[in-house]
């Protein structure tokens, strides 16, 4: 099961900068974790947990295997993309197959960069691609409208079901606004989803600043964190060079270059996670000698579909899970000490897995 996190922005504003520090990062992962480049723009990053090292440690797993997430270099948006200016077409087709968009904004000044709207201002810049997006949505769905309303006439019930939805996007559209905002009942979500519109995809806003900025950003970068949460919407501040400077770094050189920052961790750390997060994705465990391994489901998702994430017939022949909450795992020592303290759980196939589950489980062959 592959996530996929779009990165999008205007050209140069450190969109590309930002996608090479993180294949670098996840090409120094290389000897210990999984990675591949499916494409010179693609590329699977692991996504930082400690617990993950910690759960190793306490059961002596001789491998550890995180979870990962992808991200998606887009091509450079330009204004008047929705009509195929620039590499619009192709940037369009790419944003349509990922399940989150990243936006990254220009919050720094450089002279020796130019920008391509000549002037400084991430509110124009993030309104300018959420316009080419909202535009192209709009178009795409004005060409299914007709022979849907038609069907519509005809008496069909999935087809005057498919128009509602589909006239609650075009009605926001039409407004000025993204198709992400629309009021939808949780049955309407999956069928609405399915429209394939780019402005239905949440967003987080990645706010890349100078590298003096890199801590606690500055009064650009607040603008633009201030439009996020206007929005409703997730913002992190960044300075690529910076990351793409660690991501070249020996491992030990780091901690001390963080520290000259005053950063604690690499800021790509945070948007990993700000990714995984706004994918509405939790971490569930397995852990023993050979290996202790994460992985990635949906929230809400219940014991029979984490399973069928590790294998489809653990899916299939699901009878009940073996359950430690992390903190009860580490509490005890690991399973046995857990077992002790009363916190081994068994759960059947109704049990919504919670974030840091350890899990083992049991199924028909």
């Amino acid at each position: 099961m592959g996530f996929k996190c779009g990165i999008v922005g205007l050209p140069n504003v450190g969109k590309s900068t930002l996608f090479n520090a993180l294949t670098q990062t996840a090409a120094a992962q290389a000897a210990n974790y999984p990675f591949c480049t499916i494409e010179p723009n693609v590329g699977d990053v692991a996504v930082p947990d400690p617990r993950l090292e910690i759960l190793a440690k306490i059961a002596g797993s001789q491998e550890i295997i995180p979870t990962r997430i992808t991200f998606v270099d887009i091509a450079g948006l330009v204004r008047g993309a929705s009509k195929g200016e620039g590499l619009g077409n192709q940037f369009l087709a790419n944003i349509r197959e990922v399940d989150a968009v990243v936006h990254v904004l220009r919050c720094f000044e450089d002279d020796d960069i130019t920008h391509v709207e000549g002037k400084i201002d991430p509110i124009s810049d993030a309104e300018t691609v959420e316009t080419e997006l909202m535009l192209a949505d709009l178009e795409s769905l004005e060409k299914r409208l007709t022979p849907l309303e038609k069907k519509a006439k005809g008496g069909e019930k999935e087809a005057k079901e498919a128009l509602a939805l589909m006239m609650k996007a075009i009605t926001l559209l039409r407004e000025g606004k993204p198709a992400r905002v629309a009021d939808l009942t949780p049955e309407e979500r999956g069928p609405y989803s399915q429209l394939g519109l780019m402005t239905a995809k949440p967003v987080l806003y990645v706010c890349n600043v100078e590298e003096a900025s890199a801590a606690s950003g500055n009064a650009i970068s607040a603008r633009a964190e201030a439009m996020a949460k206007s929005q409703g919407a997730k913002s992190v501040v960044i300075s690529a060079k910076i990351e793409e400077e660690i991501a070249q770094m020996p491992a030990g050189d780091r901690p001390d270059f963080l520290d000259s920052l005053g950063l604690e961790e690499p800021g790509l750390n945070r948007l990993i996670r700000a990714g995984y997060d706004l994918l509405g994705l939790l971490t569930f465990f397995t852990v023993g000698p050979k290996e202790a391994r994460a992985w990635t489901v949906t929230k809400g998702s219940r014991g029979p579909q984490a399973a069928g994430v590790i294998h489809t017939d653990f899916e299939q022949g699901y009878i009940r899970a073996e359950t430690i909450a992390y903190p009860d795992y580490v509490a005890g020592k690991g399973e046995a000490g857990a077992r002790e303290a009363g916190k081994f759980r068994l759960e059947g196939k109704d049990y919504v897995v919670a974030d840091g589950d350890v899990m083992h489980f049991r199924f028909n062959n």
